[in-house]
């Protein structure tokens, strides 16, 4: 699996958000292309692949964006994104216990990812 604390700097965190993104999301397909085809991870995979690489290209189109408004409104869709990629990843959970370490881990960084898009959506206000 693809380490995402490789990207981390001092204190354990990454201060470039569109890098660590991008890396949550290639984790999150790294965890998928080792799972076992079958319909119900096919279907798994899809929704968690889509949803986890949407939480990085939201936050990006928020960087471009023309005014306040619009650079919160693309982040909250981006937050948005990290609660549907947990709801998947529990899914793959139940259907895969074998990969529940992994799963665990990434959970963790999509909150914690939540948690800094939150405090960026707060600061805004």
């Amino acid at each position: 699996m693809l380490n995402i604390q490789d990207s981390k700097q001092e204190g354990g965190h990454s201060f470039d958000l569109e890098k660590r993104t991008t890396d949550f999301a290639k984790a999150v397909i790294k965890l998928c292309m080792n799972l076992p085809r079958n319909p119900m991870n096919d279907r798994l995979v899809g929704q968690v692949v889509g949803s986890s690489g949407s939480i990085g290209a939201n936050y990006r189109e928020a960087n471009d964006a023309l005014g306040t408004k619009d650079f919160v409104h693309k982040l909250k869709i981006s937050r948005r994104e990290t609660k549907e990629t947990i709801h998947w990843l529990e899914l793959i959970a139940v259907a895969n216990s074998d990969v529940e370490k992994e799963i665990s881990f990434l959970i963790k960084e999509s909150v914690e990812l939540r948690n800094i898009l939150s405090s960026i959506i707060n600061k805004c206000k």
